[in-house]
């Protein structure tokens, strides 16, 4: 009897432990929907406040829905189809909302190597077009960049690779990103060649911090307490006659972002960004900003 007993405890426990481990391992697992999703961005809206020499504005929104297509939920290719927005209004008489930038891309997902190990490798290519909606002149009568109602326009093709990873000592998620942007000439107007950057170079470090729970049986959605996001890119073509090593062609871009337990789907987040202003045809102000403002929730599971 007492043999009988003792195999009995010895099965709960066997299975408990195995179920604990399978809930584990599910958790240190990204798939390629979390890979895309993480890849594709987040939305945010910023204060009315900031530091720097941004042009005062009452709010700077992203607005980046990620639409899916796949065949099934563990396919290695997956496309998303994301029709992102920027939006500044500025601190102005009647607040004006100025040129948005319109950034409509669809990106292409291959997982490979073994889709449940913990490091994954992505590769992945996207096409996309950015513009401001207007048709004005590109410049002014006084021969200045039409910030009012110049036409900005230009379409790209970029291609790069992820790789993911999980530690078990920090309880983080690990992304390093490389990617080349190139915007052929016959693809851009004409009035950007030369001061519109056509070939960068995008890296990207992100880490998730997570509030592992003892019990992951028990757990409720998962999110991702903290994180991390430093991104650099590099200006590779000839652009204003810099020279090969000038420093204006390197942007720099650091988001650290907190998600307190009393809300659910959003979180604070500071920025500071260095380099060439990304809203358009701004493109030719040198910022240097730190900002802050809520962002949506980029990892859950």
């Amino acid at each position: 009897m007492k043999k009988i007993n003792l195999l009995i405890l010895f099965g709960i426990l066997t299975s408990n432990s195995l179920a604990a481990q399978t809930e584990t391992d599910s958790i240190t697992c990204l798939n390629l929907d979390k890979i895309a999703q993480i890849n594709q961005g987040e939305s945010y809206v910023t204060f009315p406040f900031d530091i720097g020499n941004l042009e005062p504005l009452l709010f700077e929104a992203n607005v980046s829905p990620n639409f899916k297509i796949r065949e099934r939920k563990d396919s290695r290719l997956m496309a998303v189809f994301t029709p992102q927005i920027i939006i500044r209004m500025f601190d102005e008489h009647s607040n004006p909302v100025k040129t948005p930038s319109y950034i409509p891309q669809l990106a292409l997902y291959f997982l490979m190597g073994n889709k449940d190990a913990p490091n994954k490798q992505t590769l992945f290519g996207k096409i996309a077009h950015h513009s401001n909606g207007q048709q004005g002149a590109f410049y002014d009568e006084n021969g200045e960049v039409n910030l009012q109602t110049g036409n900005f326009s230009t379409n790209y093709l970029e291609f790069g690779f992820l790789k993911s990873s999980f530690s078990n000592q920090l309880k983080a998620f690990k992304t390093i990103k490389s990617s080349i942007e190139i915007h052929p000439k016959e693809w851009m107007l004409q009035e950007l060649h030369g001061q519109y950057s056509g070939l960068r170079w995008h890296n990207t470090f992100l880490a998730y911090k997570l509030p592992m729970k003892s019990n992951f049986t028990n757990r409720k959605d998962q999110k991702a307490n903290f994180s991390l996001k430093a991104e650099t890119t590099w200006m590779l073509d000839n652009i204003n006659n810099w020279d090969t090593f000038n420093l204006n062609r390197l942007n720099l871009n650091l988001i650290i972002y907190y998600h307190p337990k009393f809300l659910e789907d959003i979180g604070f987040f500071v920025q500071f960004y260095h380099g060439m202003d990304y809203y358009n045809i701004y493109f030719q102000h040198q910022i240097s900003t730190i900002r802050f403002g809520i962002m949506t929730e980029v990892l859950r599971f």
